[in-house]
């Protein structure tokens, strides 16, 4: 049985702390920057760690096993999930998460969400209301306990709504309807556990970012989604940099390493061990003969490589 424990706690805070029922559902924002206080940048209104764009656009050309190498070796053990339907397999989901919590439904409580809610503007089902929360480049991230029949959170409608405001697509423990209308909006993909022609009934929101479990990973709101054919990884806002960087350059490694191989200036004895200094050296040669290669900034591949053991 699955324990939905910061949902819960969320309300009980938001209860608490008697904050106003426009903020229904969402984790309160000192909540939020404590559980992602590793964060030294800037962040949205709502608490949530603003990765920069240009670290967005970045992570959509590293791979999900550079990342995953990077986050191991980190100790960030629970941030890769896989076994997914795709909408769309040619296209790479990338941005910073915006997370909602699904539960099944208890009358009493969903009663008491609604209500509240409504008398604050929410309209419609609990499942349009994150929609309302998205900014430009975040990706819908939601946990709707992986049900497939009755568990469709979204439509083509609230697709569309969904990639106008987010311009971005969607990461769902759950399942999606009207595949047909889904695969028309263009640019937009989805993530999900399956595709079902019927309509989301007998489940409610509990929380809008809050931390929450998607399959074997957690996912904390402003986490840099990478959605690739092999799966999805959540990237801890604070991590971001060193991991996209530290993919980048095992990138330009592998590449180097590829045409050395080819060309048969070096075994791959020597490429897969200790690299010597005639290595290195190889290897700062063809980054200078293949400047359009490099992704970041010279000067900042030059002080990246200062501190590695290669």
């Amino acid at each position: 049985m699955r324990v939905h424990f910061f949902g819960l706690i969320a309300l009980l805070a938001l209860n608490f702390n008697g904050l106003q029922s426009s903020q229904a559902q969402m984790m309160p924002k000192e909540e939020l920057i404590f559980l992602t206080s590793e964060w030294k940048g800037e962040r949205f209104p709502d608490g949530r760690p603003k990765v920069p764009d240009e670290l967005i656009a970045r992570a959509k050309n590293i791979s999900i096993e550079e990342a995953w190498v990077v986050l191991q070796n980190e100790g960030y053990n629970c941030q890769f999930d896989g076994n997914w339907k795709i909408l769309k397999d040619d296209i790479v989901i990338t941005g910073r998460a915006l997370t909602a919590q699904f539960m099944p439904s208890r009358p009493d409580v969903e009663k008491l969400v609604k209500d509240r809610g409504n008398k604050n503007g929410m309209l419609g089902n609990t499942n349009s209301w994150p929609i309302d929360k998205l900014s430009k480049g975040d990706v819908y991230v939601a946990d709707g306990f992986g049900k497939i029949a009755s568990g469709t959170l979204i439509g083509d409608n609230l697709g569309t709504s969904i990639f106008t405001k987010s311009g971005n697509g969607v990461v769902f423990d759950a399942s999606v309807r009207d595949l047909e209308g889904l695969s028309k909006i263009q640019g937009f993909n989805a993530f999900v556990r399956d595709f079902d022609p019927s309509f989301l009934k007998d489940v409610f929101l509990t929380g809008i970012n809050t931390p929450i479990r998607i399959g074997r990973a957690i996912v904390l709101p402003g986490d840099v989604v990478l959605a690739k054919k092999e799966g999805v990884i959540f990237i801890p806002a604070h991590m971001a940099e060193k991991v996209i960087l530290t993919a980048e350059f095992l990138t330009l490694r592998d590449k180097f390493a590829l045409q050395m191989l080819r060309e048969g200036k070096f075994t791959p004895g020597q490429i897969d061990n200790q690299w010597t200094d005639q290595l290195k050296e190889a290897f700062l040669k063809w980054l200078d003969g293949n400047p359009k290669e490099i992704p970041m900034k010279r000067a900042e591949l030059d002080e990246y490589m200062k501190k590695r053991t290669w």
